[in-house]
């Protein structure tokens, strides 16, 4: 057993080797200040048959121990994972991934096991470091350091690993992943900061992973750890070349430029089918069927290297894309609102061959989601969730649940908006906003947050401002690069960064970006940053002019909602003994009526009047009544001695004989009077004076 400490960022961290899941092929327990995490990585001995991509599988197990609490609902013990914690197995996957060798097949697995958390430490931002510890000291090939930060922006200063009291000042909250070379991850949001706040912070981030990776580097060097060779397979170069002989870039080049992303499937798949006929035809006799059989995988890699390859020269020699279009240039956009009848808002924004159908549902203070993880405990009243069906690509698979990459795109969009929306104070209602891929051929998840913006407005939501998203791409080649402005899928696939940027006209609000190669400079960001400003403010003027502002009022199929604040010591007169007030009060008026812990209150139906009814009797109930008060009351018991009149619901005070000439017996019950309170002698008890006499009732016909 093994441990290393150090003094890092103002707290303590910590790492232990060889006391916990020996087992496991690399194994590292990580604390940091008050939090602690087990972080392991194992591999199957031998390739997965039939694999011919990296069969990585990360997992963060969220343990409600950890936080010392217990697991909501009638099973107490931990379920499938919360949406919290796939979006942290996320965020360990992204950075270590491209880490592997290339001809690493093996079945993968790294599981982060949270012990105890302590919500200041961002531990799944640690679980990035345990991975890369756990990968370096198995005997798991892996080629690299790499380490996790998360920055906020305080005060006009950038700190690491903020506390949850400084996030809520920050200007930003993202977490960044990287080697030594660069910054290989971003994700995060940020309160519309602007392109140089956010190239800093990034630079600020790489200084502290740095300072990580030495710490992971002296750890390392402790061991001498024998990695498995990865199986590099032997192909005649001769074999190689006579496929490469009938490739032809320009017809290549000329297929790429076909209209339309299933023409151009269709146009690049019929290429590649005929020159493997053809090479079948010329020099299967040279081979053999069998040996041809055999090898016929590394063909298939000679054809997507050089395809991949004459993709990035047209870019970079000639500024020519896949589409056609040049490197700033967006695609066609089209904006619409009100498309569908009876939902609440609606929009469709489609952007080339990309298409984002966006519905919104308001609903009542109930609708709120309740979160309960280890991270939150708290009720959500805004959701972004993003479907992609198959058909946006013309496929027919399965229906199945939300994946992975769903709920990342869908946490993203949310991201670009969540700090945007209006307040309950301003706006009672609970948002659901979903994003319906149609069409997809390139960040989806950027359409998702247009159609949400132009969504929202239609449906009266009071947003001040819209706000826009853009992916940024770059091909990368030894001393040139050139950035890509609104990448298609072809270009995620083959170029070097997916870099997507959300916002408004006055500066960024969510942030995400993946890079391939460690040559990502602090000027290529910058001027990726530039770049997609000029693009969003493209987008964002579209938009504006398709629906300038909010709806002023919410769609007839909305239930109307309307709040009042009442003093805290009041609630229990509003619910009443088993909530017997408050459920008359609902059914008298046909409302929904809740009331939280600092007493405000909030009232919805689809009848306004009545609406305003149940509030004003839910005032009056709340009303104390004090001396000079003057009411019309209503006569509900008569005796000799006086009347009883209730000036407001359940308070009734006595109007006594003596303050009033005629006789009690001269009124009737639920008779109306006007009174003036005389006295008031404690809780629920006053006297009355009859301020006007009852006017006689004259019967009415013959």
């Amino acid at each position: 057993m093994k441990k290393w400490e150090k003094e890092i960022f103002g707290r303590k961290l910590s790492i232990e080797h060889g006391k916990m899941a020996k087992q496991s092929l690399g194994s590292v327990v990580l604390n940091f200040n008050e939090s602690t995490i087990l972080v392991t990585a194992n591999a199957s001995e031998k390739p997965k048959p039939g694999t011919d991509f990296l069969p990585l599988t990360v997992d963060f197990k969220e343990k409600f121990y950890a936080v010392g609490k217990i697991p909501g609902g009638f099973v107490k013990r931990e379920g499938r994972p919360s949406e919290e914690a796939i979006l942290s197995s996320r965020l360990i996957d992204r950075p270590i991934r491209p880490l592997f060798p290339k001809n690493f097949h093996n079945e993968i697995q790294v599981i982060s096991t949270v012990f105890a958390m302590l919500s200041d430490d961002s531990i799944e931002t640690w679980s990035i470091t345990g991975a890369s510890l756990a990968l370096n000291l198995s005997p798991i090939p892996f080629n690299g350091v790499v380490a996790g930060v998360r920055v906020g922006y305080v005060d006009g200063k950038y700190v690491v690993f903020p506390t949850q009291e400084e996030l809520e000042k920050s200007k930003m909250d993202i977490i960044v992943a990287g080697t030594n070379e660069a910054v290989t991850m971003v994700e995060g949001e940020s309160l519309e900061v602007t392109e140089d706040e956010m190239v800093d912070a990034l630079m600020f981030a790489h200084d502290a992973i740095k300072e990580i990776i030495k710490f992971e580097e002296e750890i390392i060097k402790d061991f001498n750890i024998e990695k498995w060779e990865v199986e590099e397979p032997e192909c005649p170069e001769e074999f190689l070349n006579d496929f490469e002989k009938l490739i032809d870039e320009e017809e290549i080049i000329k297929r790429l430029l076909v209209d339309g992303k299933k023409n151009k499937d269709k146009n690049l798949a019929e290429y590649k089918k005929s020159i493997f006929e053809k090479f079948e035809e010329e020099y299967l006799d040279k081979w053999s069927e069998s040996f041809y059989n055999e090898k016929k995988g590394f063909l298939n890699e000679k054809y997507e290297e050089i395809f991949k390859n004459t993709m990035r020269r047209s870019i970079l020699d000639e500024n020519r894309r896949a589409d056609g279009r040049g490197v700033d240039e967006i695609r066609p956009i089209e904006c619409e609102t009100g498309l569908i009848n009876r939902v609440h808002g609606s929009a469709l924004f489609t952007r080339g061959e990309t298409q984002s159908l966006g519905i919104v549902t308001l609903g009542a203070p109930m609708d709120v989601q309740m979160v309960d993880t280890i991270f939150s405990d708290e009720d959500k009243r805004f959701m972004l969730h993003y479907n992609f069906p198959p058909y946006a690509t013309g496929e027919s698979k399965p229906l199945r649940g939300p994946g992975r990459r769903e709920i990342g795109h869908g946490h993203l969009a949310e991201r670009a908006h969540k700090n945007l929306i209006p307040s309950e104070e301003e706006f009672p209602y609970t948002i659901r906003m979903v994003s319906e891929i149609l069409e997809s051929n390139g960040s989806s998840s950027m359409a998702s947050v247009c159609s949400a913006s132009l969504a929202m407005m239609d449906a009266g939501v009071p947003l001040k401002k819209h706000v826009a998203g853009i992916a940024m791409g770059l091909i990368f080649e030894e001393d040139k690069n050139v950035v890509l402005t609104d990448i298609l899928g072809i270009e995620d696939h083959l170029g070097d960064m997916d870099f997507k940027v959300t916002g408004t006209r006055e500066g960024i609000t969510a942030f995400q970006m993946d890079v391939k190669v460690d040559k990502v400079t602090r000027e290529i960001m910058k001027v990726a940053l530039e770049k997609a400003k000029i693009a969003r403010n493209h987008i964002l003027d579209l938009m504006y002019d398709a629906i300038p502002e909010p709806k002023k009022e919410v769609s007839k199929f909305v239930p109307k909602i309307k709040t009042v604040q009442i003093p805290q010591k009041k609630i229990g007169d509003v619910i009443g003994r088993g909530g017997e007030v408050i459920k008359k009060i609902m059914e008298n008026y046909t409302v929904e009526v809740f009331i939280d812990d600092s007493g405000l209150v909030k009232v919805t139906g689809f009848d306004t009047d009545k609406i305003d009814q149940a509030i004003n009797h839910i005032k009056n109930l709340t009303t104390d009544v004090e001396r000079g008060n003057i009411f019309e009351g209503k006569v509900t018991r008569i005796e000799k001695y006086g009347l009883f009149v209730e000036v407001l619901p359940g308070k009734t005070g006595l109007l006594h004989a003596s303050n009033m000439k005629p006789k009690p017996t001269e009124f009737k019950l639920g008779q109306k009077v006007q009174v003036k309170v005389l006295k008031v002698e404690g809780p629920g008890k006053f006297q009355l004076e009859l301020l006007e006499e009852p006017k006689e009732e004259k019967d009415g016909g013959q």
